[in-house]
């Protein structure tokens, strides 16, 4: 990674794994940059149909992470194939990338030698199916920060690497909105009247929602998620994304509803006390979201009890 100005995109070519190196060199040679900065690698596990979005994504982290990003595209050809590129990112930064297209057997071996030693490693398993084989399992083993659909993957948090979930990472923004409503010391004590709570999420994937769900339960001290409700939401977000949040019980009603564009409408009531007010919950993308989990990692002792609670609502 080097910091410079109206950077050209050099590359990709085709290369081997045991050439991997000597190619980015001959492409670093190419930009008369002396010297290089290595923050990380990133590791981004996809198939081809996902590609472009994993692409895009990396695109959006602006190097500051991971300078030597190496994408597997696990439904590649028989024949390993390698490209090389120096890519430039928004800031003016290169980043090294090395995409690969096998067979996640053919992968295994492969992209091991091709990791810079000495810096962090970042595993992302960008692919909505279960991983097969022994691909991932392998490459957890030299992992500082695994990021994955946890739920769908049923990967547990652990103590050998940092589990990030980026739909717990997307939820960031609803869970210090939710915070703020019992900001005030009269709110707070009526958490304790909190019996039931509805979470509703855009699309299908309902997952982000379950781990918000956890989150909240776990906060409340209950001991499961039976009295949660998860509901279909249309607001405008990306699949996944939360919509808004009920708590009720005797007499009390706290709610979070997203409105138009980043906007939230913040409800409070109990008793004779009523308060409605906007706060600000942006949406993120899946790079925003990225960048957080690798910048900014999640309490890991919050993120497990919410993860117990949520598993066991599949």
């Amino acid at each position: 990674m080097t910091y410079a100005t109206d950077l050209k995109p050099l590359g990709p070519v085709d290369t081997t794994v045991r050439k991997a190196q000597a190619t980015l060199d001959e492409l670093w040679a190419q930009t008369n940059v002396e010297t290089r900065a290595y923050t990380g690698n990133m590791i981004a596990l996809t198939v081809k149909r996902h590609l472009g979005r994993v692409q895009e994504a990396l695109a959006g982290l602006e190097g500051r992470y991971a300078g030597r990003q190496i994408i597997g595209v696990m439904d590649g050809t028989d024949d390993l194939t390698v490209h090389a590129a120096l890519v430039p990112q928004t800031g003016g930064l290169y980043v090294e990338r090395l995409t690969l297209e096998a067979s996640p057997e053919q992968l295994q071996g492969a992209i091991l030698p091709l990791i810079r030693p000495a810096t962090v490693n970042h595993v992302w398993w960008g692919a909505d199916s279960r991983p097969e084989g022994t691909l991932l399992a392998e490459l957890t083993e030299i992992a500082d920060q695994v990021i994955v659909d946890s739920l769908t993957l049923d990967v547990p948090p652990s103590r050998h690497y940092a589990l990030a979930d980026l739909g717990w990472s997307r939820s960031a923004g609803w869970r210090e909105a939710l915070a703020q409503l019992f900001d005030s010391p009269d709110a707070a004590r009526q958490l304790g009247r909190v019996t039931h709570l509805t979470v509703r999420h855009a699309g299908k994937k309902d997952l982000p929602a379950r781990l918000f769900a956890g989150f909240i339960a776990s906060t409340l001290g209950w001991t499961d998620l039976s009295t949660v409700d998860f509901r279909l939401g249309r607001c405008g977000r990306e699949n996944g994304d939360l919509c808004g949040v009920e708590l009720r019980g005797d007499g009390v009603h706290f709610s979070l509803k997203a409105e138009q564009g980043d906007i939230t409408l913040a409800a409070c009531h109990w008793d004779d006390v009523q308060r409605v007010t906007e706060v600000t919950v942006p949406s993120m993308t899946l790079a925003q979201g990225l960048a957080r989990v690798m910048a900014r990692p999640e309490r890991g002792e919050v993120f497990e009890r919410a993860w117990a609670l949520a598993k066991e609502t599949l």
